[in-house]
């Protein structure tokens, strides 16, 4: 599994203007404030989801504490998708939200 750090993906999302990010929290976390530009799919939905996630792009998964966006980066990953799990989560997430 390919891992990045909350700073990590702040410095990434400077450079890369095109960063497909996935919140897998539930509705009612993601509603204290997400990452600007990230896409809410709760981890119970990730596989009903698949058709919406372009498998052609890289994204990065993101949930409260690293934990459930790891299981949405395993499911993902052996259905052949390109994703980095968020280690950390929100919880170390000092950047914008909104």
């Amino acid at each position: 599994m390919k891992r990045m750090t909350a700073q990590e993906v702040q410095e990434y999302m400077k450079n890369n203007k095109d960063v497909s990010i996935i919140d897998v929290r539930e509705t009612d976390e993601v509603m204290a404030g997400k990452i600007p530009g990230a896409v809410n799919i709760p981890l119970g939905l990730i596989e009903f989801r698949l058709p919406d996630i372009d498998k052609s792009k890289e994204h990065i998964m993101v949930c409260r504490s690293g934990s459930r966006s790891g299981m949405a980066t395993n499911i993902l990953e052996s259905r052949g998708y390109n994703v980095i799990n968020m280690d950390g989560g929100m919880l170390d997430w000092d950047g914008q939200t909104e």
